[in-house]
């Protein structure tokens, strides 16, 4: 190969100055290295010997490492000695050098001399800390030889050589993973990862330790991306499957069965593909019977939407095929282990996972009889795993749980737990055997056993509540054992058996009961009393239409069984269904229903109650009332629950048709023992209550001494509150005070008890007086169960009340300042209280409602922040989508009537003008009084004046005059609106309608007028009448008395008369009220005292003037304060300079500083910047 001309004249000037300087090492080494760029190796290797002989340090080693290079290339043992040497002398004159101490450790490691090269590496480290090659392979070898910690330091420094060598990276999480510090771990693999995203083991290994870690999610992703770079790794596709298995088994366990399921039909493709790849490893076939096993065990029964009919052959079809395809992943999952079991026979766990699919297969084929004195394939397979570890307790456990006969599973039990007494499962299904065979106490003892030494477990607070008769144990105590079980472990019979508790201790309205018979339902769809339970609680949430879908699929389900007390199951069934039927107004199905019952000779009382009041809906009052009656003359055969709701709905029949005094005379000539009923108690003190004569006085003495609980006791005097409310009342209103003072009298003898502070709040709400309201909120709080309350929930009165008054929930002085003088901010959690109602019961949509309320209140604190209009616009929607504002009724049409006006409201802050009349228009059209359908009307009136429509405008104004309201708040927008766009009318209606209306709130009519003279003086100050203003709000702030923001608004009027040049009595009027604003004023509020001071200043009180300006700061919250007040306390800087106290706020800062803060919050006013220009001077 020909040579450059450079080359040569370079080479020719080398030698040249060799000839003239032989000694010179320098022109040697320099001329070893042209050769050997020109890969002239032997000629350079000779410069390079000559060049070490003349100075073995030349270049810090160099020579030595180009001959190490050298010698390591010719490839022979004598020659690979004189590398190591060579090389050898280059790391011990130069430890950085990387290149030789490289080269070096290759050689070492080609002779296997592993020992020498950590020596030569530690030495090189110690030598030098910037020798990161050697930390680099000190490494290395010492993550080879399993020296983790010192791995980790020795890498950890290298890093700092090397921060971008993914290898480097990757070897350090290793470390780290194999320390145990995985998150550690998963930041070095992540890093790795960043630098070059194809390092397929860093993926691999972050995907698992996300397993280990619980983070499926991750560690699928993890997986998927490994499998992007290599889509036939074996290693990626077994950890793909497991995270899918893991996260399915997340869904499950959260109930999400459908979900779950999802997940594993993707997993058991994944797995199915890896036994291509790796077809002969027995793990991946275990993991693909895993996939399919839980597949099977919690594939769920999906309920299809037929409305109210549901026939037994559509319903048994399903359940066909459900049974289906959880048969064909069972049998597919045992033909996986087998595989398993063929590959690796010395595997006692294959054993095992045949023989708990074997057992899950015949629990799903019941067509296939089984002798039980046969042992059957779930049984042999379980002593297969036996003899081959026969000292392992868990499959002794597994033998018991397997086993079909008794003696059998009680030895295997013992036998486990004699291996290892710790072991709380074994101990767990032997307290169920123990109760299976009847032996009660040892079942106690063995579940109290297991939960001593794993409180995790299900089975043994199941045991416990299903135990809790022998314990002596209240129902509420069983159900919160049951509960605990069910959320440890949802397996259907635990939920089922839940549901059943729930109906005995009043919990099935519960979110817990809903969700768990719903998981339930989807796993044992074939079993009736999860239908008929269903039923129960969808009756309890008063969905009666569901209630009657549930209670048609348990009788569909029913036809299937066979025994004894099946006839006596339809019974029930069939009575639930008439029920429900009846409740939800389909009172002629429940007819046909309770007729069934009475041809197959099951027709009971209950029955004959629903069938009598299905006639009373019906419209066959006299047929329905001669049922009632001969029901209750026949209750000396019935027994005295039954009799005492026998006489309470023939009494109701009695007072429906005949009226009161017909009820009341039959009521006193019933036999006395009939009152000892507590039902019938009740119901003779709320006829009691409507009786203006009380002639049931007598009976109702004699009552009280039955009632003996609390909450018997506690009904009782609910129901005189009511008596009072309606005695004490004229024909239009109810006697709400006097109703007051008897449930707070009652409250003095029962204070704990929410159904009266519940009462006493609603009673507050509903009198409608200015202090009242307040007062509410307090009677009554949301507790562990929000849902417990009695005529109002608690979470209705406080969300009513928090609507009621904007100064409830008024707690941030950002948007607002509280001017209440009630002390009435001790409920600003209410909405978050609503949100919590909400998550337990998504179906109550009085919660929405209220919810709804409560944010509009918020957002028009907040001026109607864009996020919260995006939110209220989604909950309305929601809530204007439920079918349950279509019922008939006023309550149900005001509150989609209110839905559609927040909703309309929200549109009009946002501007959208169209949508906010098309809102308004559509809760116009509602009917509702007209005193509520004026405030759809208004909204019109403020929609179309937005939109400047004049002429659209006055035809509302005119429209909501023709209406009328009896709301005096709705009076006060309209003079708004009036006297904003002049609207009249010729005549003073609206003034005269607002007197009118204030002169029926006969305790607050002072205050509603100061109101209206306050709206007057704001009229008149925006249109420049500032000598009317103040004699409006002079005549406000005598009517309403010590109230602060009457004071302020008067202050600064006569403030404002002062400047204009008015008389100077304006200036002390201004003091005063100022004065009186300051002294009235619950929380301190902003302007007050700076207008104070400036009224005391021109008085000429410099005192009083320092006094306020120093009162004034501690008002604002920091981040508000304004400009201004910056700029007054810079004067009352400088005319406090003489003083000796300087502790006052002002001192704080130098007059300029105070200055150059007001001119920082506003920069635009030459005010400051003038004072600051003096300042400078």
């Amino acid at each position: 190969m020909p040579h450059s001309e450079n080359y040569e004249s370079e080479l020719r000037r080398l030698h040249e100055s060799i000839q003239t300087h032989p000694d010179d090492p320098s022109l040697r080494f320099e001329l070893g290295v042209l050769l050997w760029e020109e890969d002239d190796k032997e000629k350079s290797a000779e410069q390079f010997v000559v060049a070490a002989k003349l100075n073995p340090e030349i270049e810090k080693g160099g020579a030595f490492r180009y001959l190490g290079l050298y010698y390591a290339a010719l490839q022979s043992q004598s020659h690979a000695q004189r590398a190591l040497k060579c090389l050898q002398k280059a790391v011990s004159i130069n430890p950085d050098d990387s290149v030789a101490g490289e080269a070096l450790c290759d050689l070492l490691d080609q002779q296997g001399k592993e020992t020498l090269e950590v020596a030569v590496c530690s030495e090189a480290s110690r030598n030098s800390p910037r020798a990161f090659w050697a930390f680099q392979r000190l490494g290395y070898l010492q993550l080879h030889q399993n020296k983790c910690s010192e791995a980790v330091h020795s890498l950890q420094h290298a890093i700092r050589g090397y921060p971008t060598s993914p290898i480097l990276w990757e070897a350090l999480g290793l470390a780290y993973r194999r320390l145990g510090r995985f998150t550690a771990a998963l930041k070095s693999y992540g890093r790795a990862i960043e630098l070059e995203g194809t390092r397929i083991f860093a993926l691999i290994e972050s995907g698992n330790i996300y397993l280990m870690l619980g983070s499926f999610k991750k560690g699928v992703e993890a997986f998927q991306q490994a499998l992007e770079f290599s889509p036939k790794s074996v290693s990626a596709h077994y950890g793909l499957s497991s995270g899918l298995l893991g996260l399915a088994k997340e869904c499950i366990n959260l109930g999400a069965f459908g979900w779950g399921a999802t997940v594993l039909e993707e997993a058991s493709k994944v797995a199915w593909k890896s036994t291509h790849l790796a077809g002969n490893m027995s793990s991946i076939w275990k993991l693909h019977g895993d996939i399919l096993l839980t597949y099977a065990k919690c594939y769920p029964w999906m309920e299809e939407d037929r409305g109210l009919e549901y026939d037994v052959e559509a319903f048994n079809n399903s359940i066909l095929s459900w049974k289906h395809t959880c048969y064909v992943a069972a049998k597919t999952a045992r033909c996986s282990y087998q595989r398993a079991l063929h590959l690796a026979p010395w595997q006692a766990n294959a054993y095992s996972d045949i023989a708990v699919t074997s057992s899950y297969i015949n629990y799903l084929d019941n067509s296939s009889g089984h002798d039980s004195s046969s042992w059957q394939p779930s049984e042999k397979m379980a002593l297969g795993a036996l003899l081959l570890e026969g000292d392992n307790s868990e499959f002794w456990v597994g033998l018991g749980c397997l086993s079909n006969d008794n003696s059998l599973k009680q030895h295997a039990l013992i036998r486990g737990l004699q291996l290892n007494v710790s072991l709380a499962v074994a101990w767990a299904f032997l307290g169920k055997l123990y109760r299976k065979q009847g032996e009660k106490q040892f079942a106690r003892q063995a579940f109290d056993c297991a939960r001593s030494i794993d409180p995790s477990l299900a089975l043994p607070w199941a045991g416990m509540s299903a135990d809790s008769h022998s314990r002596e144990s209240s129902a509420d105590e069983a159900y919160e054992s049951c509960l605990r079980a069910v959320q440890i472990l949802p397996l259907a019979e635990f939920q089922i058996g839940l549901a059943k508790l729930a109906l005995a201790s009043g919990h099935l309205s519960s979110s817990q009961v809903f969700g768990a018979i719903k998981q339930a339902i989807q796993r044992a769809p074939d079993y009736p009393e999860c239908h008929n339970l269903n039923g129960l609680v969808s009756e309890a949430q008063s969905n009666y239409q569901s209630a009657a879908v549930s209670y048609r699929l348990a009788r569909c389900a029913i036809i299937n069984l066979s025994g004894s007390d099946t006839k006596s199951c339809m019974k029930d069934i069939t009575v639930n269904l008439a029920r429900a039927l009846c409740k939800a107004g389909n009172a002629l199905d429940a007819l046909r229903e309770c007729e069934l019952l009475r041809k197959q000779g099951l027709h009971d009382v209950e029955a004959s109650q629903i069938y009598a009041f299905s006639l009373w809906q019906l419209g066959q009052t006299d047929q329905a009332f001669t049922v009632a009656r001969n029901l209750a003359e026949s209750i000396s055969t019935i027994e005295q629950a039954s009799a005492a709701a026998a006489v309470i709905l023939f009494s109701r029949f009695l007072y429906n048709m005949s009226g009161l005094d017909s009820t009341i005379n039959n009521i006193l000539q019933m036999p006395k023992q009939r009152f000892q009923s507590t039902k019938f108690s009740l119901m003779v003190s709320a006829i009691h209550a409507l009786d203006q004569r009380n002639r049931l006085k007598p009976v109702g003495l004699s009552i009280r001494n039955n009632l003996k609980t609390p909450e018997e006791i506690t009904e009782m005097f609910f129901l005189l509150a009511l008596g009072t409310l309606v005695k004490h009342g004229t024909e239009y209103r109810l006697g709400y005070q006097k109703g007051i003072d008897h449930v707070r009298k009652s409250l003095h003898m029962y204070p704990n008890s929410s159904l009266l502070r519940n009462l006493l709040g609603y009673l507050l709400l509903s009198s409608e007086e200015w202090n009242n309201t307040h007062m509410a909120t307090r009677c009554c709080s949301i507790g562990t169960d929000p849902i417990n309350g009695g005529f109002k929930m608690s979470y209705e009165i406080l969300g009513a009340g928090a609507v009621a008054c904007y100064a409830v929930g008024n707690s941030n002085p950002k948007f607002s300042y509280p001017t209440c003088s009630y002390e009435c901010l001790n409920q600003p959690q209410t909405i978050q209280n609503l949100q919590k109602c909400l998550r337990q019961e998504p179906w109550n949509q009085n919660v929405r409602y209220l919810l709804v309320l409560n944010l509009v209140q918020k957002a028009r604190e907040e001026r109607f922040p864009r996020h919260l209009c995006i939110i209220l616009r989604r909950l309305i929607i929601v809530a204007l989508s439920d079918e349950l504002y279509q019922k008939p009724g006023i309550a149900f049409r005001y509150m989609k009537f209110q839905l559609l006006l927040c909703a309309s409201e929200i549109c009009l802050q946002d501007g959208y003008l169209i949508d906010c009349i098309s809102h308004a228009k559509d809760a116009s059209m509602i009917t509702l009084p007209d005193a509520y359908l004026f405030f759809a009307r208004l909204l019109l009136c403020r929609a179309y004046a937005s939109a400047d429509d004049v002429a659209n405008l006055n035809r509302e104004y005119i429209r909501c005059l023709e209406l009328r309201t009896e709301h005096i708040i709705g009076w006060l927008c309209l003079k708004f609106i009036e006297s904003r766009y002049e609207l009249k009318t010729g005549l003073d209606t609206l003034d005269l309608s607002f007197k009118e209306c204030s002169n029926e709130w006969k305790n607050s009519s002072n205050m509603w007028m100061a109101l209206f003279n306050l709206v007057q003086g704001l009229m008149s100050i925006s249109s420049h009448d500032i000598s009317s203003a103040e004699g409006f709000l002079s005549q406000a702030c005598s009517l309403a008395g010590p109230e602060s923001t009457l004071l302020l608004c008067h202050g600064a009027t006569c403030m404002e008369l002062s400047r204009l040049g008015y008389d100077s009595q304006f200036l002390s009027l201004a003091a005063r009220s100022l004065t009186k604003a300051q002294e009235a004023s619950l929380i301190p509020l902003p302007i007050v005292s700076a207008l104070l001071a400036q009224a005391e200043g021109s008085l000429g009180s410099k005192d009083k003037w320092e006094k306020n300006l120093r009162l004034e700061w501690p008002t604002w919250p920091p981040e508000m304060r304004p400009a201004e007040l910056f700029f007054q306390m810079h004067l009352l800087a400088k005319q406090s300079k003489a003083s000796s106290d300087t502790s006052s706020i002002e001192f704080c800062q130098s007059p300029q500083g105070w200055v150059l803060r007001a001119i920082h919050t506003n920069p635009s006013c030459m005010r400051y910047w003038k004072a600051l220009q003096k300042l400078v001077e």
